[in-house]
């Protein structure tokens, strides 16, 4: 016996697989992570409407991370460009303040529409996800719609804390099996990796009729594989990645592939390199043009021979497939989208096939197959785009059908901050001095001031003038933030939505318990009347969302907490959507009414009557022409 002074290796292929897999760990550095860890990836299976099921792999953390950094930046980017305009535009004095809150409405809008936009317009992606390979879609494999989108980004308020390190989405997508924050828990989304996978042209094309079982047995075109699949993919991996081992250990592997498989090729007399690196070229030329492993039976026979044959129908719908993800298959003549969505079903034929075929391998065709189909179905099952007419129905019905079917989170919400409020503003009358323990000490001292501005004839804060657009505008970003809060609250079984509404109840009824337990109550009074009506309205309505969104985790009712989840927040959005359609003229009434000190309380409470009547008139406007409609989610 002799006895050999190196390392003893694994004879088989998987376990000197694993081998190799722990030496390229150690030379983490020098590889790209995604390529290492390939068989770590996590896959989520879903089948289309044409019974194919896709494979599509789940974006990590470190890809979505950097994808968001990216986004951050532009973000950033945009911020500054829009203040560097506000400043270069100048302005006389009067102007100025208007400059200002187009500003401050400008950066809301960049923090809050952005991921909204860019997902809704570019089918999932925002630049940074672009970037990186990454799209959002939808359970099920379909696009995003911009209503998913809404929920996804507004349960962000959640996900991106503690501050903006985003640990509570970090978490969420370390333990979900499926990589989702809260946020595409709520919406039914979740994250994908889309790699850009180039099929290699075989050795010698054959031609588009050729059947597979000519393919597969005409020995005068299709050469033999010399090797089992196991076998192949151990020598394309160790091939492609050589070149990262340590120069011993290649050398290791070298010699230990070359005994193990160069009785297979007698002829080649070359070194150890050159002859791993011709039979790898062997091999793939050989499957390439069909020719089946030594070990393959039944349909398994049939995987080179199905790559060999489809490749060239592969390539040629890869080109369709641009032209129509460039175009949108809106922009394609008739007669070419109806070959689109013919070609698009013979993948799916052939998909099937070699799924079949390749008995569970992770076979390089079979992913970029599984792309190809994977983006004509996002693409044939596209939302069809917003127009005019859609959003202004939904603006003047959807909206108000879905207040009046949630009237009961609604109500629900309302008592939630209203019924705190009250035994707040009872507890202050009777004792003024807990006021302090739980109203912030600059309210105290408004409070303290009014009473020598109410002696005046003052209004309850000076007249802002000029600076009205200014207050005005930061008014609407500050509520829009908070009923988006409310609603993002719901995702931990509405505690959250509780908190906010309960919190801002006893808030509002200390202050007001406070100027009353001083005299002056009509000081404030005259204050919030105008703008009050909409104001608390819209706090209950997101309220409501809120507490619709965390229904689906306590009480789902026949549908899975998952799907409850994804199904009332779609009804939720349109909640949310309501709020801030109200908060619009609310903050204009709040920066440019409420504040006159000169408009008398009388005065003030007739603005507040027209704002309800207002309120109602759109509620139920357009009610009776379409009797029993529900409501729909956000186009």
């Amino acid at each position: 016996m002799v006895v050999d002074s190196q390392p003893s290796w694994p004879a088989t292929p998987t376990a000197f697989a694993y081998m190799v897999g722990v030496a390229e760990r150690r030379q983490i550095t020098t590889m790209a992570a995604p390529q290492i860890y390939a068989s770590l990836d996590q896959q989520i299976d879903v089948e289309t409407p044409e019974q194919v099921v896709l494979s599509y792999t789940v974006a990590g953390i470190g890809s979505r991370t950097v994808a968001a950094i990216i986004d951050y930046g532009i973000c950033a980017a945009l911020i500054v460009a829009i203040w560097i305009a506000v400043d270069a535009l100048g302005g006389t004095r009067a102007s100025t303040p208007w400059l200002t809150a187009l500003m401050l409405i400008g950066v809301f809008a960049v923090n809050w529409g952005y991921y909204v936009l860019f997902e809704a317009l570019w089918d999932g992606q925002t630049p940074g996800k672009r970037r990186m390979g990454l799209r959002v879609v939808r359970d099920g494999g379909f696009s995003i719609t911009s209503g998913a989108s809404a929920v996804r980004n507004l349960v962000r308020a959640v996900d991106m804390q503690p501050g903006f390190f985003y640990g509570v989405g970090i978490l969420s997508a370390i333990l979900s099996r499926s990589g989702k924050r809260l946020g595409d828990y709520a919406a039914g989304t979740f994250v994908v990796r889309e790699r850009t996978l180039v099929a290699a042209a075989p050795a010698s094309a054959p031609s588009p009729g050729a059947s597979s079982a000519a393919a597969s047995t005409s020995r005068e075109v299709v050469p033999t594989a010399l090797l089992s699949d196991d076998e192949f993919s151990l020598l394309e991996r160790f091939v492609q990645r050589r070149q990262a081992l340590e120069p011993e250990r290649r050398a290791q592997f070298t010699g230990d592939l070359a005994t193990r498989f160069r009785a297979r090729m007698p002829a080649h007399t070359g070194s150890d390199p050159a002859f791993l690196i011709a039979l790898f070229e062997s091999e793939r030329a050989a499957r390439a043009r069909g020719a089946a492993a030594p070990s393959d039976t039944g349909a398994a026979r049939e995987q080179h021979a199905l790559v060999a044959e489809g490749a060239p129908r592969w390539r040629e719908f890869a080109a369709r497939l641009t032209r129509a993800q460039q175009r949108g298959l809106a922009g394609l003549p008739e007669q070419e989208v109806s070959d689109f969505a013919a070609r698009y079903r013979e993948l799916t034929t052939d998909l099937a096939r070699l799924t079949t075929a390749a008995r569970g391998r992770e076979v390089e065709a079979l992913l970029y197959l599984n792309r190809l189909v994977a983006a004509g179905h996002n693409l044939l099952y596209r939302e069809r785009p917003v127009a005019a007419r859609s959003i202004w129905r939904y603006v003047t019905r959807v909206v108000p059908d879905e207040v009046r079917r949630s009237a009961g989170p609604i109500g629900l919400a309302a008592l939630l901050m209203f019924g705190p409020g009250m035994i707040a503003y009872v507890a202050v009358i009777q004792q003024p001095e807990i006021a302090a323990r739980f109203i912030p000490p600059e309210m105290i001292q408004r409070a303290e001031n009014g009473v020598e501005r109410a002696r005046n004839g003052d209004g309850y804060v000076p007249d802002p003038g000029l600076l009205s657009p200014v207050w005005a505008s930061s008014i609407i970003a500050n509520n829009v933030q908070v009923t988006y809060e409310a609603f993002a609250g719901g995702i931990f079984a509405g505690l959250g939505t509780v908190a906010v509404l309960v919190g801002n109840g006893i808030d509002l009824g200390g202050v007001l318990g406070l100027y009353q337990s001083k005299g002056i109550l009509p000081l404030i009074l005259a204050f919030v009347a105008p703008h009050g009506i909409l104001e608390l309205t819209a706090i209950c309505i997101a309220g409501g969302g809120g507490l619709l969104l965390g229904s689906a985790l306590l009480i789902p009712g026949a549908l899975t907490r998952r799907e409850a989840l994804v199904e009332r927040g779609r009804r939720a959005i349109n909640l949310v959507a309501a709020a801030t359609l109200l908060l619009i003229p609310a903050g204009l009434l709040e920066g440019f009414v409420s504040p006159q000190g000169w408009w008398t309380l009388d005065q003030k409470l007739i603005v507040s009557g027209l704002t309800a009547v207002a309120l109602v008139l759109y509620l139920n406007f357009d009610r009776g022409r379409d009797r029993g409609h529900q409501a729909q989610p956000l186009p």
